[in-house]
């Protein structure tokens, strides 16, 4: 590590409030592929294996919270209010909380073209920061200072509508790409009253379909509109001459 990083390093280190054992650790999450790109001599050093134990450790940790701290959600609402924490915008939210981008060591044309406040940048090198305090101070050090940094969304999980509506998001993308709504059929309805389970299709223009299963019918239009919008967001892999 150049001794002229150190300073901006232990400045991040009392944002983040750890002070690192291994400051390498740190560094190397903040150095971005464009980096390593200009500086050859740091091939194998840029933050993205990094990021790949972040996002691990992130999704646990927050799991952990959203099953202790709502105890009676089942697990349809839980994964959604964890894949709105986890999601690219939030975690680059909390990274500018921390001002995670003044800290990065970007390419000279990735620096230039605004990559320090690049949502799909700031969210990767935050996993990365996540995964470095992780292997520096252990999971319980990690898991409190997650708790920390996203203790609000995890409150604001009291409220269901403050996560993924589905239904909202795919209405707006159908109508944008087709100028159609979607349109949801109840194929099944299985299981005791204590204990029912429902199923739904739902169908877009283009052959789109998805299903959905729930212990409501509510919920089971939920999933299904969860699994059409991944098909839409990966629609060129998934559907026969790509997007509409």
């Amino acid at each position: 590590m150049a001794d002229e990083r150190l300073p901006a390093l232990r400045e991040l280190e009392r944002r983040l409030a750890h002070r690192f054992y291994d400051i390498g650790l740190l560094e190397r999450a903040l150095i971005h592929r464009s980096y390593v790109y200009e500086n050859p001599y740091l091939i194998g050093y840029d933050n993205e294996r990094l990021e790949f134990l972040g996002d691990a450790v992130l999704g646990l940790c927050i799991s952990d919270f959203l099953m202790r701290r709502f105890p009676d959600r089942a697990e349809g609402p839980l994964s959604r209010m964890r894949g709105f924490i986890v999601s690219e915008k939030v975690l680059a939210d909390v990274a500018l909380r921390l001002r995670l981008g003044d800290y990065l060591f970007l390419g000279r044309g990735e620096a230039a073209s605004g990559g320090r406040m690049k949502a799909s940048l700031l969210a990767d090198a935050l996993e990365a920061v996540l995964a470095a305090l992780y292997l520096d101070a252990g999971f319980e050090k990690a898991r409190a200072r997650i708790g920390e940094l996203f203790a609000p969304l995890i409150e604001a999980g009291l409220h269901d509508e403050t996560f993924g509506d589905y239904k909202t998001d795919l209405q707006r993308a159908s109508q944008t790409l087709f100028g159609e709504i979607p349109r949801y059929v109840l194929v099944d309805e299985s299981g005791p009253d204590h204990e029912k389970r429902f199923e739904v299709r739902i169908s877009l223009p283009e052959g789109i379909t998805a299903t959905g299963t729930g212990r409501s019918k509510k919920e089971a239009e939920q999933d299904a509109a969860r699994r059409a919008m991944d098909i839409l967001r990966n629609c060129r892999k998934s559907i026969p001459g790509g997007c509409p």
